[in-house]
Order: structure tokens, then C-alpha cells, then sequence
């Protein structure tokens, strides 16, 4: 199911579709939460330190904005981060032909997994740019949430999701995990130390699939992960 959410802009609830649990509505907003959460920098949106009750020092200290009282990440660099991110693309696959990807792609399927993890749409014709618009893309996921069960719930709610809903997450990519952040550790928490045991993590609305992978030898998990690492 989606999540709503609070649209800090429109000042209305709208359905979620970023985050580890669909709590933010659209790039720009995940920007300005990851600046404020993340790196504590106010922006027009958030002109304001993103302090919890507990932190009393951080509470009471200035809120960050300018000399000038302009926030600290301007909307001029706010747009350019939200073009950068927005146009960020995907690498190309690898191997789409090998026989062992192919043989993995129908495991994948016979499993159940893209009932979640849908492999492919095509991008609105009114998309916020051009160049966005109309584009055949394979993310892989539904971006909704999903009752992963007890295994890998952490029991904080967000908006309507409940502690163990999560959204779907993105397979693109994934693949180059190794290259590009120098490990293997996956889920939300970093659990898994490879593709293989987050997939054993599945439970919940996942569990028939995760049951459909251990009755899988060890040749068609392999078929499998190779299918995923072609990603």
C-alpha cells in the first residue's frame, strides 16, 4: 500500500515515495530533510535545525540561517542539488544475455519476486522535465510498503507505516554494490552480508517467496544471484 504523507510545500498529505519507508514525497523534500537531518543546514523549507526534545543545547542555539537571515543552503543550490539527483542515471546493466542471468531472470519471476519488485514502467508524459518524460525505466520496485514481518521490523512508525512495513527498495544497481561502496551489507540496518541472506531475511508479505528461494538448489540460487548482480 502507499504511504501518505506530509508535503512541506503543498502543505497537504500526498502519497510517499522516498525513503526506506516512503516517507517523503518527491526528490526536492528528501533534499531538504537529508540537509537538515542529515548534515544540520537550513534551507527556505526548513529554515530551522532538525533538533529532537532531548537535544536542549541544540534547541536553544540560533537557527543556523545567515548574517543576512537567508537560510544556509540557498534555493539556488537547493535546485541544482535536485537537478543533479533528479537526472542521476542508473548504470547499464551487465551479462543480460549470459545463460546463467537468463536462467536467474525466471527463478526471479517463478519465485514471485516482482510481485514487489516490479522490473519495469514508463515514465509520465508530464514529467518535471523533458528529458524525463516518456522513459522506459526498470527500478525494480513498487515503491509501496510491505509487512516484511517481525524479522525485520524496528518498530518506528512513519506517517501510516507501521513498524514493519517498508518500501519495496530499488534492485537497479544493486549489482555494483562492491564497486562502488566497498561491501555487501544490505537491508535497512546492514544485516546481510550478501545478496543470498537478505533475501532470507524476506518475511511477512515476502514469506512464500523467501520459502519458493530455500527450495532452490545450489545451482539455481547461484542462476538467481547471478540475475541479481546483472542489475
Amino acid at each position: 500500500r502507499p504511504n501518505q504523507v506530509w508535503d512541506d510545500a503543498l502543505h497537504k498529505t500526498v502519497m510517499g515515495r522516498f525513503g526506506w519507508k516512503a516517507g517523503q514525497p518527491n526528490l526536492n523534500q528528501q533534499n531538504v530533510h537529508a540537509f537538515s537531518g542529515d548534515m544540520g543546514l537550513t534551507t527556505s523549507l526548513r529554515p530551522f535545525d532538525d533538533c529532537t526534545d532531548t537535544q536542549t543545547a541544540c534547541k536553544q542555539a540560533p537557527n543556523g540561517n545567515g548574517p543576512d537571515g537567508e537560510p544556509e543552503v540557498s534555493d539556488n543550490i537547493l535546485r541544482l542539488v535536485l537537478f543533479y539527483t533528479r537526472n542521476l542515471a542508473v548504470p547499464a546493466r551487465r551479462d543480460v544475455n549470459d545463460e546463467q542471468v537468463l536462467a536467474g531472470k525466471n527463478l526471479f519471476f517463478q519465485a514471485g519476486c516482482q510481485s514487489c519488485h516490479t522490473p519495469k514502467y514508463t515514465t509520465a508524459a508530464n514529467a518535471a522535465e523533458p528529458e524525463l518524460a516518456n522513459q522506459v525505466i526498470r527500478p525494480y520496485s513498487d515503491l509501496l510498503l510491505h509487512d516484511m514481518g517481525d524479522g525485520l521490523a524496528d518498530n518506528r512508525t512513519e506517517f501510516q507505516a507501521s513498524g514493519r512495513d517498508w518500501r519495496t527498495p530499488p534492485l537497479w544497481g544493486i549489482g555494483l554494490t562492491q564497486a562502488v561502496s566497498g561491501h555487501t551489507q544490505f537491508l535497512h540496518d546492514g544485516r546481510a552480508r550478501n545478496l543470498l541472506e537478505a533475501v532470507l531475511w524476506h518475511g511477512g508479505e515476502a514469506q512464500q517467496a523467501q520459502q519458493q528461494v530455500l527450495s532452490f538448489n545450489a545451482e539455481q540460487r547461484a542462476a538467481l544471484l547471478a540475475f541479481l548482480n546483472s542489475l
